[in-house]
């Protein structure tokens, strides 16, 4: 049995989260207090952030290298694209991801200006009127990676997703999928 060292709100952990969802894969979960973590979580990993996977003596952190190993672990479904091309556009996407969303939605939820993430939800909103997912013409590990800070940021105000109709539109195929509705409830909750 995996355990997975949670936290609700992290959306690094919904990463894990929605792939062990799509995957159809049961695991055990040990809520992980972000304000007060306890010790040992340094034992399981040196910076002590979650999620971290656990099966038997495997240790493994980091949501993308979780991911990936979800998928080679878990084969079927797939959650990369069958092109090796539109595979490799995802692990871009994912390899990029600070840079095209991650660190100006930390900077909004610190108190910083809106308009950065703006500009980097309509770069999204301009991928995704070519493709309806990340990495092409399937669902994947690319918008897995992204889709929760998504979900995050909607529950800031005056970060609406109506200003960018195909970022819109993607997150509303996501919606559609039991991992990505269960996440939204979670986040609602």
């Amino acid at each position: 049995m995996l355990t997975l060292y949670d936290a609700a709100r992290c959306p690094y952990c919904a990463r894990v989260r929605i792939a062990l969802a799509e995957k159809g894969v049961e695991y055990e979960t040990v809520v992980i207090d972000l304000s007060n973590r306890p010790a040992w979580i340094y034992e399981k990993n040196a910076t002590g952030r979650v999620p971290v996977l656990e099966e038997d003596a495997f240790v493994l952190p980091e949501s993308v290298v979780i991911m990936e190993y979800l998928e080679e672990r878990y084969p079927e479904p797939a959650l990369w694209p069958s092109d090796p091309a539109e595979r490799a556009l995802g692990r871009l996407w994912i390899e990029r991801f600070d840079d095209r969303l991650g660190r100006d939605y930390y900077t909004l939820r610190r108190g910083g200006e809106r308009k950065p993430l703006d500009e980097r939800l309509g770069a999204l909103d301009r991928a995704l009127e070519a493709s309806p997912f990340l990495s092409g013409r399937e669902y994947g590990l690319a918008d897995i990676a992204y889709v929760p800070w998504i979900l995050r940021a909607r529950e800031n105000p005056g970060v609406a997703l109506e200003s960018f109709p195909s970022l819109a539109a993607w997150f509303e195929r996501l919606s559609e999928r039991p991992s990505i509705r269960a996440e939204r409830e979670l986040v609602a909750s």
